[in-house]
């Protein structure tokens, strides 16, 4: 009887996959190392810029000051757009005045408020956070405005009939009710705010994974911007990972309930 294969054996061989293509594009000189260098040189790059610093700071720190930032847009997008989206799917009235300006406001890409975030903010934080809940507000709204009308009705009216008020019904009705789907739309959010940072870090401020990318493109450095992009796919699929593990954990109380 064969055994199956565990589905991390996949995940490891299209690494090794990846990583082997990648090494014998260098190896056989098929392109230039300068537009494209070896794994084993952007490994060296990589530890070279954990003990020295590089653009004012060690890669670590520029990672840890990237994620401060995500944190912060991340975590104001989430504060007002999952309220919100909920009274928006319980109140009638409040969705018909917020949803024009919302419809409008979401299809203006995160990176058009780059201009206004240099303007208001200059190279300081601020300008990155605005970026950053640019881009990851309008998830967290329409997941929660959707689980809220999914919510069933009867359990509105029956929480009414017992006299609850609307902040009970709120947090004790609609919240839970619309729980998997705002955990899900946090997912899509975090993705989009990420995203968001490393493009107002290109331009915006002067620390962070974004501005490591320019400033090797400046030191003509292809190694140094590879590194940098590797860190932000390694630290968006930590994102990620943290949130998957959020999202199942909360479909499994909900389908146990």
């Amino acid at each position: 009887m064969t055994r199956a294969v565990p589905l991390w054996a996949y995940s490891a061989s299209s690494l090794v996959l990846f990583f082997g293509v990648w090494h014998g594009v260098t190896v056989l000189g098929l392109v230039s190392p300068f537009v494209l260098p070896s794994p084993v040189t952007v490994a060296e790059r990589a530890i070279a810029m954990m003990q020295r610093p590089f653009a004012g700071a060690l890669l670590w720190e520029h990672a840890f000051s990237s994620f401060l930032r995500f944190l912060g847009g991340f975590g104001l997008a989430a504060v007002i757009g999952v309220p919100l989206g909920l009274m928006m799917g319980r109140f009638r009235l409040l969705d018909e005045m917020v949803t024009p300006v919302f419809e409008a406001y979401r299809y203006v890409a995160p990176l058009a408020w780059v201009p206004f975030a240099a303007l208001w903010f200059g190279t300081g934080v601020g300008g990155a956070i605005m970026v950053i809940f640019t881009g990851a507000f309008a998830p967290c709204l329409i997941n929660a405005y959707r689980g809220a009308r999914l919510v069933d009705k009867h359990l509105i009216e029956a929480a009414q009939t017992h006299g609850a008020s609307e902040l009970r019904i709120a947090t004790e009705v609609l919240l839970p009710g619309a729980l998997p789907s705002i955990v899900a739309g946090l997912r899509v959010s975090a993705g989009l705010g990420w995203q968001s940072l490393i493009g107002a870090e290109l331009i915006v401020v002067s620390s962070g994974i974004g501005y490591v990318m320019i400033q090797g493109q400046s030191n003509l450095s292809p190694q140094t911007v590879i590194t940098a992009m590797f860190v932000i796919g390694l630290i968006g699929l930590l994102i990620d990972v943290g949130l998957r593990g959020v999202e199942t954990a909360v479909r499994r109380k909900w389908e146990g309930q």
